[in-house]
């Protein structure tokens, strides 16, 4: 059996094999004849080598697998086997696929530096979660590029083969100048980094692990060359002056030094040679002193210049770093962190060289998994590092911090680092993270695929690898992507109008934070950390809602802006009437309940709410002035149980970590009130039988 299943899978391997070298006729097809060959060999299916538009948001994360032997056409040469053909059906997108594109769009827009909170328990699905957002951003940013140069007509430059040596050209005698023209390139390149906490967990300097590792990510991706001469000899960027449109200025100070030291060089050389083989000179031992002075004072400079590049090249960030941790200097932190910090921004202005020259925006995305399974103090060194890092208000850093809030913040309060903070580990968590993202439970398409994927064997999972691989070949030869007809169904909208939507609708929600006739900014709090998660948030979360086909054409954006503001300030309060809220509907609710206000909900079950303060002190912190909820809720946003579920599944910046402690709670209180009366009624009853005994023994002895 088991040589028989090869056998079919090295003909399926070969049969598209055959497909991807495709004849040198068929290559000269236009777009059109090739589409209906394509379609006419994959019949009836939706083809999987849908090309990928700017528009197409779901495309950039879907994932090709084997197709079974048997399904779609007859099997003829040429004939592609991929599984999972209604993965171009955005009826078949994952839950999980929509919330990655999302998350992926909004941070295509969202300014740097920015901390993203991916909170998820313990053991869940978070690496896969990180993949289809790399994915995502990857394919998004190979779209723009084709944008770009459509637009432009200008290619990004790559520091490879003469590129390289361009490069070092510009960085000896050019500065690079910020113009109006590089602010609206709109191609961007990301660069990522996954980093393993655990790895790192046993060293005392957890945090430096942290910045060693990007340092080296940073030097290893652009080169070591380039970067040292960029630390010896380059400028940082400068903003243009006016509308100019120049986007490099001669470095007159290194043109003068080295043309300087060359001059004095040639000098010294000429009259050291005259000084040597001139007849009547030979003897002029001044002339031959002047000569060899000059020649040693300018080459020794050039050879420190050059020196100086070596040393870079050959002691890295990563060991300068090291080598301070180590140092008794670290002992004491005297001026150790601000030495950190200057490593950081040499890389931070190198970054801005490199995008200048490259003519794109660079991003570096930095994944930090696995930093709740580490020592309480390792935690809080690693937030302070990730400070560190964005103290810089325009470093080109995304952070997506992987963390259980409810672990992180009971790790934080163990350590003496939060004396400060009335021992709260959430708000200094909050401090930190600017867009929370919570991880919803998983979906049902999502379980499925998750289990289909459980089932397959080794063997079937790496056939899945290899026919992604191979359907990449087939979508570019020579460099050009294949261009195919768009199979779209009536029932869908087109993704540009959903786009397009989301756009009008965010800019709808925006205008109603800031709008001084609406009294939606006067529950916005005066924190800036605060505005900018609220601001982060809007654009998730009315996309998910567009994609979910939730409220498409009824959905208002101020209500949306709304329900985020509710769940930034009054996390532990939603969180509470949203359990009360599970708990009543898992009892069959009526009409009438799901008409039902939240905040009729919450006088309902305000009082077992308050008889838990001291349990729940530190989560009740989070929450903001509680007058304001209950105006909030009763009379500017009265959202009924119909609308919170709605907005629920699109709910991100909630944590859901402080509903499923309240549930528990809940659930605990219920089984002591049930004790309670279950003993209260034992005693009556046990009080009944004994009077009863008693009166009965009265009469037998009258």
């Amino acid at each position: 059996m088991k040589g028989t299943i090869s056998v079919a899978r090295r003909e399926r391997l070969k049969r598209s094999k055959d497909h991807w070298m495709y004849s040198e006729a068929e290559r000269h097809l236009t777009s059109k004849s090739k589409s209906s060959a394509y379609l006419g060999n994959l019949g009836d299916r939706s083809p999987d080598l849908t090309p990928m538009s700017s528009s197409d948001e779901e495309s950039a994360c879907l994932e090709h697998v084997e197709e079974p032997p048997g399904v779609g056409g007859k099997g003829s040469k040429g004939q592609i086997y991929f599984m999972d053909q209604e993965t171009n059906n955005k009826d078949f997108l994952t839950e999980d696929d929509i919330y990655c594109c999302c998350l992926s769009k909004t941070l295509l827009h969202t300014s740097t530096p920015v901390t993203i909170g991916f909170y998820c328990p313990v053991g869940s699905r978070f690496n896969s979660l990180l993949d289809k957002i790399t994915a995502c951003m990857l394919k998004e940013s190979i779209q723009r590029e084709e944008e770009e140069l459509r637009k432009s007509h200008q290619k990004p430059r790559r520091p490879e083969g003469w590129g390289y040596f361009l490069l070092l050209w510009y960085l000896l005698f050019y500065q690079p100048v910020i113009t109006e023209v590089h602010l609206r390139r709109e191609n961007i390149q990301f660069l990522f980094i996954r980093f393993s906490a655990w790895q790192y967990a046993g060293s005392d300097k957890l945090w430096a692990g942290l910045v060693t590792t990007l340092c080296q990510s940073i030097r290893k991706h652009f080169g070591a060359l380039p970067l040292s001469f960029y630390h010896v000899m380059g400028k940082r960027p400068r903003f243009a002056c006016g509308f100019s449109q120049d986007e490099w200025l001669l470095n007159k100070r290194t043109c003068l030094s080295l043309g300087g030291l060359v001059f004095v060089l040639l000098a010294g050389v000429s009259l050291l040679s005259v000084a040597i083989f001139v007849p009547g000179i030979k003897d002029s031992s001044a002339l031959k002193v002047i000569g060899s002075a000059t020649t040693g004072l300018s080459g020794s400079g050039i050879l420190v210049t050059v020196f100086s590049v070596v040393k870079n090249m050959v002691i890295s960030q990563k060991q300068k770093i090291e080598k301070m941790t180590d140092s008794e200097k670290f002992s004491s932190h005297l001026g150790f962190m601000s030495e950190v910090k200057k490593e950081i921004e040499m890389l931070t202005s190198f970054v801005y060289y490199m995008e200048i020259y490259e003519r794109r925006r660079l991003r570096i995305v930095l994944e930090i998994t696995s930093l709740d399974m580490c020592y309480p103090e390792r935690v809080v060194g690693v937030l302070n590092a990730i400070n560190t890092l964005l103290s810089d208000t325009n470093a080109p850093f995304i952070f997506i911090l992987v963390i259980d809030p409810s672990i992180i913040a009971s790790c934080l309060e163990q350590t003496s680092c939060m004396k400060g903070m009335a021992d709260n580990g959430y708000l200094f968590l909050n401090r930190t993270v600017t867009l929370p993202f919570s991880i919803p439970e998983m979906g049902t398409k999502s379980k499925l695929q998750h289990l289909q994927d459980a089932v397959q064997s080794r063997e079937d999972l790496m056939y899945k690898i290899i026919t992604k691989n191979m359907e990449r070949g087939v979508r570019s030869v020579k460099g050009k992507m294949i261009k195919l007809v768009d199979m779209e169904t009536s029932s869908e909208m087109d993704q540009s109008q959903i786009d397009a939507q989301a756009v009008r609708y965010i800019h709808e929600a925006f205008h109603a934070l800031h709008n001084d006739t609406d009294c939606l900014y006067k529950y916005i709090p005066e924190s800036i950390i605060q505005m900018k998660r609220i601001v982060n948030t809007i654009p998730i979360t009315i996309r998910l809602m567009l994609q979910q086909n939730i409220t498409r054409h009824t959905m208002s954006p101020r209500s949306v802006a709304a329900w985020v503001v509710m769940a930034n300030q009054w996390p532990c309060r939603l969180s509470w009437v949203l359990q009360c809220l599970e708990d009543r509907q898992q009892i069959r609710p009526t009409e009438e309940f799901r008409n039902q206000s939240l905040w009729g909900i919450f006088v309902e079950n305000c009082k077992e709410l308050y008889s838990m303060h001291k349990v729940l002190q530190n989560i009740l912190a989070l929450d903001g002035d509680p007058e304001l909820f209950g105006n909030f809720l009763s009379n500017d946003f009265p959202f009924t149980v119909q609308e919170a579920n709605t907005f629920l599944k699109s709910t991100i910046n909630l944590d859901h970590s402080i509903r499923h402690k309240l549930g528990l709670l809940r659930g605990v209180n219920s089984l002591n009130k049930a004790n309670d009366t279950s003993v209260t009624n034992s005693s009556v009853k046990t009080v009944q039988v004994s009077t009863g005994v008693q009166c009965s023994g009265i009469e037998e002895c009258s």
